[in-house]
């Protein structure tokens, strides 16, 4: 693979019938040119499309895999859950058309991706209309929590080749996390290896796309551990938006005996990028530099009723930013947070049911030129038990009280319930309470069009929920309606356009919508084309906010309207995979747009396999956050390993 200092040059595929080159359209080639590539690699996925519509399919039905969701304490199948959980495996991260887990995010319903530049570079998450400040996100549990602003929240520390699954929690999750899981919690799960192995690719595309990861198992009898790095830049898609983002991540556990385990991870990652457009439309020659630090130690024991796990972690934040990239004098920002916590968590089973018990222990403090010197505590006491009742059905309930160093204590109850008509069919519905602490930003921040409001009360909301699930050997179907009511919302305001944005908190909101999705996997025999996956999901969301008499919103009623998002993955033979996928977007404040993304692998198990990825091929002209045009078309290819 070769690259030149501003544009992807050079990619080398290896085919059965040969040896293709793909290069920059400026750069003159004997082989083929890159507009030739691309209106190769479109018209593969189209007859690819056409061709599976057609193909003939087994009507054997095959068993899909028996998932737990994994939270602090109690575990749960995923066909016993009485929750809206999605579930993103291994190989939908592999064959996503997709660089970075915020492009992974965006195929999954209910999930509101806003994305400034490609590749996930600065993205906010927000789940079912809530912001990317109600948002939780975690790494086995560890709680990203950021004191500053929720915008560093998908700093992930992990490169996406050693992500082996994410389990996203839509609604309520302040009774099992505490505060800031204010609309969901999206909890990104790693595993240690049994074997040894080394794996890994580069990649190259549009924009001077260039990057590459590593990922390496080195189990030592019963110590296991796995370290893995990844690069990735690009020199744009539009004026000062270039960015480099790293990537390290070192993860190691040895079981003592059958009851003991002790795990360490260390975790690194660098973002730096041209922000033009992403906060503001006023300079378009903003830059950010992140840092981002994560480091935990943990044990485990685990008897036969008796689960218990005391861990500590520290992660810190550093940011800079500039207003004008060349002159840091003219408008700087530099902060540094540091949150350090002790968690013990556990669980028990007995007659009466399995009881999940909890205790937490956090503090934050920022070091900033803008947000000052500030530090608060955060305690938690947490205690559920879930109980079986009339052989089908199950009853959670619990509470999370956590006691904060400048609000005092506060209580998040929450229950759930579910039964099953059959052993295809569960109904369910839940009730929990929501709650958030202003940010520092949201209190302290002073800016030339954003200003903190240090008045400001923590937010909370009252959810409920209820839904079906259908589940079969090869097939999963689900309907699920919520509603989200609070009347103190923390949301950006302000009298005109001339004015600064300020916080308020606003008298009443309430977000209620239906979500409904649908996943067939189909079993196939033969060699020749064959449809393995299909799904369709619908999401319909409905604010209902109360604005303060000549006050115009910044978030809250940017949210998601509808989204139709679908996805059919197909193969060829052994080796060649297609996975389309296409989503409908309509947010409340903005245009609506269309896009088709595909991917294409060849010999992706293999020790040696190549893909071709497309973003946007429908060329839609759209924006997901600020005033960030996003790109047209684009394409990326490249080559991955596996050593084992």
């Amino acid at each position: 693979m070769i690259y030149s200092e501003r544009s992807f040059q050079t990619i080398t595929h290896y085919f059965d019938n040969g040896l293709v080159n793909v290069v920059d359209s400026k750069v003159l080639c004997p082989e083929i040119d890159l507009t030739t590539m691309k209106k190769f690699c479109l018209s593969v996925c189209l007859l690819s499309l056409l061709g599976a519509l057609k193909a003939q399919v087994d009507t054997t039905s095959i068993a899909l895999d028996e998932v737990v969701i994994k939270e602090n304490r109690l575990e749960i199948p995923f066909a016993k859950s009485s929750r809206n959980i999605a579930v993103i495996h291994r190989k939908e991260i592999e064959t996503a058309p997709a660089r970075s887990l915020q492009e992974v995010l965006a195929f999954t319903p209910g999930v509101d991706v806003r994305q400034r530049g490609v590749s996930g570079v600065q993205a906010d998450v927000g789940i079912r209309g809530g912001s990317f400040e109600q948002t939780l996100m975690l790494v086995n549990g560890i709680k990203l929590t950021d004191p500053q602003t929720g915008h560093h929240m998908m700093n992930i520390p992990v490169p996406l080749g050693s992500i082996e699954r994410v389990d996203i929690l839509k609604g309520p999750a302040s009774r099992i996390y505490g505060q800031n899981a204010y609309t969901g919690a999206i909890n990104i799960i790693t595993t240690l290896p049994d074997e040894i192995g080394l794996q890994g690719g580069i990649y190259g595309g549009d924009f001077g796309m260039r990057g590459g990861n590593l990922q390496v198992a080195l189990p030592v009898g019963s110590f296991k551990q796995s370290f893995s790095l990844s690069h990735d830049a690009s020199n744009g898609h539009w004026y000062n938006s270039d960015f480099v983002v790293n990537n390290l991540f070192y993860e190691g556990g040895i079981d003592l005996n059958d009851s003991h385990e002790i795990k360490a991870l260390l975790a690194f990652t660098s973002r730096e990028f041209g922000a033009n457009g992403f906060y503001t439309s006023a300079f378009p020659d903003q830059w950010e530099s992140i840092q981002t630090y994560l480091g935990a130690i943990s044990h485990t024991y685990d008897a036969r009723r008796l689960w218990v796990n005391t861990r500590a972690y520290w992660r810190r934040n550093e940011d800079e930013f500039r207003l004008y990239r060349e002159n840091p004098a003219f408008f700087q920002n530099i902060h540094t947070t540091d949150v350090t916590a002790l968690e013990i968590n556990g669980r028990y089973q007995s007659k009466a049911g399995t009881s999940g018990f909890g205790l937490e222990g956090r503090s934050e403090q920022i070091d900033s030129n803008n947000l000052g010197n500030r530090e608060r505590t955060l305690m938690g006491v947490f205690a559920e038990h879930k109980i079986a009742f009339l052989s089908r059905g199950d009853l959670r309930a619990g509470v999370y009280s956590n006691y904060y160093s400048e609000y005092g204590w506060r209580h998040f109850p929450g229950a759930e319930i579910g039964y099953e008509l059959s052993d295809l069919v569960r109904l369910y519905g839940n009730y929990g309470v929501s709650f958030r602490i202003p940010t520092y930003t949201d209190l302290y921040y002073v800016g030339p069009t954003n200003i903190g409001n240090d008045a400001l009360e923590p937010e909370k909301a009252i959810n409920y929920e209820a839904g079906i699930k259908l589940g079969a050997q090869n097939l999963r179907a689900e309907i699920v309606y919520f509603n989200r009511h609070t009347n103190n919302l923390i949301e950006w305001a302000r009298a005109d356009a001339a004015d600064p944005w300020q916080p308020q908190n606003f008298n009443e909101v309430t977000f209620q919508g239906l979500e409904a999705g649908l996943l067939y996997r189909f079993t196939n025999s033969g060699e020749g084309l064959r449809i393995e996956e299909a799904s369709l999901s619908y999401n319909f969301i409905d604010a209902n906010l109360v604005e303060r008499e000549g006050q115009e919103t910044r978030y809250a009623l940017n949210a998601l309207r509808h989204q139709l998002i679908g996805g059919l993955r197909t193969s060829y033979g052994p080796g060649i995979e297609l996975n389309l996928k296409t989503r409908y977007i309509e947010r409340m404040m903005l245009d609506p747009y269309f896009l088709l993304d595909a991917r294409l692998d060849v010999h992706r198990l293999k020790k040696l396999g190549y893909f071709a990825e497309c973003s946007n091929i429908t060329n839609a002209d759209y924006i997901e956050a600020g005033t960030v045009q996003m790109p047209g078309r684009w394409f990326r290819a490249g080559v991955n390993f596996r050593i084992r």
